[in-house]
């Protein structure tokens, strides 16, 4: 599976992670409260940047949520796969609730037993070797493989579908996850047009304009084209370009985009809160993107 990089959805993490964020929250307070009373709140927005790292945002019907690139990334593929499918945003909401509790969207090595991945799927009980558990868009594919297989799964509570897949022993703990995962769904479908930004740093190389068109493929199913430094989709929908254009923001982390034009909007790149919305901007029509690499 192509990947540029900085791989963050192919290296999955090894161990769970340390105590250390709340380390840097403390010392994000100290620091913002030494910067409100020197130097204003631009200075406060280019601190907390720099010291609590990279972000991506959603936000839908008037509520926002955070994400990390790495998450967002798995979230954008998770959702741009129920499209390819022809699912409706409600199974992406199910998938990003299941996934929130299972893993914390992260492509994880570890789990209870040998469970593994996005979803905690463990190969001994059929879901496949590890190798491909490990791979986002095969896991996801399983689990909506086994969602479609629950009777009347589209009108069921969040929480009741992805037991019905899962089958955990804390079944209910899907339900808190409800929110953040209806309008990560809503947006990530495109169905919430411009409704996801990202905090980024510049990426460490130039990311391949085939990587990112073979990626879509992947993920949407969709062919788009290569010119220079760009990769240009036509969508057959205004919903799907803006699917196709917030996809390509929530991947940046791992792709090396620098901009996205859909819509008479515009993404660009940087650790700036602008980089947290979209800019009207871009000369491209309804239902076109044009993703930038360079």
């Amino acid at each position: 599976m192509p990947r540029t990089p900085r791989g963050a959805v192919t290296l999955a993490e090894e161990r769970p992670r340390s105590r250390r964020r709340r380390r840097v929250s403390v010392l994000v307070t100290v620091l913002v409260v030494g910067v409100l009373a020197a130097g204003g709140w631009v200075g406060v927005q280019r601190l907390v940047h720099a010291v609590s790292g990279e972000q991506c945002r959603v936000t839908a019907g008037g509520a926002g949520y955070d994400w990390g690139p790495d998450q967002a990334s798995n979230a954008a593929a998770i959702t741009a796969i129920a499209v390819k499918r022809d699912l409706p945003p409600r199974a992406a909401s199910i998938a990003i609730a299941t996934a929130m509790q299972e893993s914390k969207v992260r492509n994880v090595r570890f789990g209870d037993r040998d469970s593994l991945g996005l979803f905690q799927q463990r190969p001994s009980q059929g879901w496949g070797s590890a190798e491909q558990i490990l791979d986002p868009e095969y896991s996801t594919n399983k689990f909506y493989d086994a969602l479609e297989k629950v009777d009347g799964y589209t009108s069921m509570d969040i929480a009741v579908a992805a037991q019905a897949v899962q089958r955990s022993a804390a079944g209910e703990a899907y339900a808190q996850h409800e929110g953040q995962a209806r309008v990560t769904a809503s947006v990530l479908s495109g169905q919430t047009h411009a409704g996801i930004g990202c905090a980024l740093r510049d990426p460490e190389a130039a990311g391949s304009p085939q990587d990112v068109a073979a990626l879509l493929t992947k993920d949407f199913g969709i062919e788009p084209s290569v010119e220079g430094s760009t990769v240009r989709v036509r969508a057959g929908s205004q919903d799907l370009a803006w699917a196709v254009g917030s996809w390509a923001v929530a991947r940046a982390t791992d792709t090396g985009v620098v901009r996205v034009s859909t819509n008479g909007r515009e993404w660009s790149r940087s650790m700036e809160d602008s980089a947290l919305e979209w800019s009207t901007g871009g000369d491209v029509g309804e239902r076109e993107v044009v993703i930038h690499l360079a």
